[in-house]
């Protein structure tokens, strides 16, 4: 990561920022496409298990095909860690859209369940990669006085994934959407093809040249001097320190911020977000409203996108431990209401009406959109802040792939468990 309070260099107005926010466009077009896949099974799911499915599946099939993505992401930081140091950071996120285009490939012509598996598991490689690079990218392309707002990419990118799923997905054909989304990380790789390495990279492997001609392309021809020499400089003392995965796992103090990020990925996780973005239309079909389950899915994914946007005012003035417990009670209050209302429409035979619009239909989809809102204040975001300020620079990177493996681990044991929890208390 480069040096968060260094000087401006000069540069020529509004626009000299323009070619990061490109670059940085068409690095997040990579989460675009990888988040999809998480999205894609909420309108996906209904249509496999119908009467007129293209491969009729049980309901724990489909809380398989539903959770092998996260099982797929575990290999994702790996992967990352092994090669992005060795082949760049853009090879490796270019490499992040091939599983995502041979998933795809084989949703389109999957015959049997099985092979249904080994696409979801290829997008989970594709999910988890994308998620470890695309971070490193930005940091090392961005100046300080645009690294927030590109950061913010990253959030606002994945939840126009799920927009994106959840609007197109009932509309079309099973085979069908497996060839829009095929069009994601096509889109990604034209995209990408033309951006340029990090300057922080070339310096790491002694491309002094190259890596002024990258840093001279992102600012535009904005003097380069005093920057290039601080990267040079941040890429001689992290060469000095030694392995930062053993610093990270060895020394008390980073020890014990790793144990601090890491119960905050669990209590981030098992709200059980990632079963109800992966459900939703599933959960939404047992509600009394007017609307489809479909379109209530796309007011969810619209409410999830606009709330993203609050913590970029909150974070900074509130503080984060005000935010987390404001998020967490909210959440609580939120997740509260819907299992109330489902296991009490379990349980007893006059909750749910069959006429659309009843009066008591609002009730549990208010409660997943208060819980999205909720969610999104504090623990969809404050854990990624913390990790990036508790940790010294160089390890940075090793910290992230951690937690990145034990939080896609959590996600599994969620996910899947969500089919045996629904069976027996209600949704399903």
């Amino acid at each position: 990561m480069l040096a968060e309070n260094a000087p401006e260099p000069k540069g020529h107005g509004r626009g000299r920022f323009r070619n990061e926010y490109l670059a940085a466009l068409a690095a997040t077009s990579s989460l675009v496409a990888s988040v999809a896949c998480a999205g894609w099974s909420s309108p996906a799911i209904p249509v496999l298990r119908g009467k007129d499915s293209p491969i009729p599946i049980t309901a724990d099939e489909g809380s398989w095909i539903v959770s092998l993505l996260s099982i797929g992401s575990l290999f994702g930081p790996i992967i990352c860690g092994l090669f992005v140091d060795r082949y760049g950071r853009r090879l490796v996120l270019l490499f992040s859209a091939v599983p995502l285009i041979a998933g795809w490939l084989m949703i389109a012509f999957a015959q049997s369940i099985g092979m249904m598996y080994a696409a979801r598991l290829l997008h989970g490689v594709g999910y988890g990669l994308a998620y470890s690079v695309t971070p490193i990218y930005l940091g090392e392309i961005s100046s300080d006085r645009v690294r927030g707002s590109i950061g913010v990419l990253v959030t606002v990118m994945a939840k126009l994934a799920f927009l994106f799923e959840y609007s197109v997905g009932p509309y079309v054909g099973f085979r069908a959407l497996a060839w829009i989304s095929l069009a994601l990380p096509v889109g990604f790789i034209v995209l990408f093809f033309w951006m340029p390495e990090t300057p922080y990279f070339l310096l790491a492997r002694n491309n002094q040249s190259g890596a002024a001609e990258s840093l001279r392309w992102l600012r535009r021809g904005a003097a380069i001097e005093e920057e290039l020499a601080r990267m040079q400089k941040l890429v001689l003392d992290s060469k000095q320190k030694g392995n930062p995965l053993k610093q990270l796992l060895l020394a008390p103090a980073n020890k014990k911020s790793l144990v601090i990020i890491l119960i905050l990925s669990l209590g981030m996780q098992l709200t059980g977000i990632n079963a109800i973005l992966g459900y939703s239309q599933t959960i939404f079909s047992r509600l009394a409203l007017p609307l489809t389950a479909a379109q209530l899915s796309i007011v969810l994914a619209l409410v999830q996108l606009g709330s993203v946007l609050l913590p970029t005012f909150l974070v900074d003035r509130a503080g984060r431990r005000p935010l987390l417990l404001a998020s967490t009670a909210g959440s609580l209050l939120g997740l509260s209401t819907c299992a109330v209302y489902f296991t009490l429409d379990e349980t007893t035979t006059d909750i749910l009406s069959p006429e659309p619009g009843a009066a008591h239909g609002w009730v549990p989809f208010a409660g997943v959109l208060m819980f999205i809102i909720s969610f999104a204040i504090g623990l969809a975001t404050v854990p990624f802040a913390i990790l990036g300020e508790v940790f010294p620079k160089h390890i940075k990177a090793a910290a992230n792939a951690v937690f990145a493996v034990i939080t896609s681990a959590v996600v599994f044991s969620v996910v899947k468990l969500f089919q045996i929890i629904s069976d027996g208390a209600g949704t399903n």
